[in-house]
């Protein structure tokens, strides 16, 4: 994968930041964004570039068409070319339905599903004018399951899923492959939140006993943009340590 380029949305920490690692091991450029962190992207560029290849970081609004556009954009004028297109950007606003408002859904939609629409738009004309692309929506096993208390996330991260599906039918001719990754609960700032009665309930209902590592789902992103995932498009991998066996 040396010399390939990739975009990352929500590449300053967690996920985004072991996938960032994962592929300049692999040798891909990288152009990270954030939308309010900035310095940690930049950090992560930071490492990535100590890995030998060339990375920058962006801030970012994903839910605002313009900037994704400007995004993609400078990662063509940076490194000439894009291969890849990481949609992991995603917050969350958590309450019951009966209390949410529309704020609360419209950020959560915004950002965690219409983010995707736009990553992804804007990453096709470029792919479709190289006949070649991978795209990787990160999406959740809480799309596929439900959770009270999150009906805005759900919804968001089960729209992925079917997006993921009917994007990969449009362009699996032109050589573009679109996958979703769907985690369960990976060690990250989210999940060092809980309560330490939730993280026992989870551990559980796990049957591998534990939470996942941010570099084990990096594992599998790398994975579905490498060329042993060349027949491989329009799927979701769950990757949940068995909790949706």
């Amino acid at each position: 994968m040396r010399g390939k380029t990739a975009i990352i949305t929500g590449g300053g920490r967690g996920i985004g930041r072991a996938t960032a690692l994962a592929l300049a091991e692999a040798g891909v450029n990288l152009a990270l964004a954030v939308s309010r962190d900035l310095q940690s992207a930049e950090r992560v560029a930071g490492e990535a570039r100590e890995r030998g290849v060339r990375a920058f970081a962006r801030r970012t609004d994903v839910s605002r068409w313009e900037e994704v556009e400007a995004l993609v954009q400078a990662a063509i004028d940076e490194f000439g070319s894009l291969d890849i297109m990481i949609n992991n950007a995603g917050v969350t606003r958590d309450t019951l339905v009966l209390r949410m408002d529309e704020q609360a859904w419209d950020t959560v939609l915004d950002v965690n599903l219409k983010g995707v629409f736009h990553g992804t738009k804007a990453v096709l004309r470029p792919m479709l004018r190289q006949r070649s692309g991978r795209i990787v929506n990160v999406a959740s096993v809480l799309g596929i399951t439900g959770n009270p208390g999150q009906a805005n996330y759900c919804a968001a991260k089960a729209g992925i899923l079917g997006f993921t599906r009917a994007t990969a039918k449009e362009v699996a001719s032109r050589g573009i492959t679109v996958n979703a990754i769907a985690p369960g609960y990976i060690e990250t700032q989210m999940t060092a939140e809980l309560p330490p009665a939730a993280t026992e309930e989870l551990m559980r209902r796990i049957p591998l006993g534990r939470q996942g590592k941010p570099e084990e789902v990096a594992g599998a992103i790398l994975f579905l943009c490498s060329e042993a995932a060349a027949y491989i498009t329009g799927q979701t991998l769950v990757i949940d340590g068995g909790l949706t066996a």
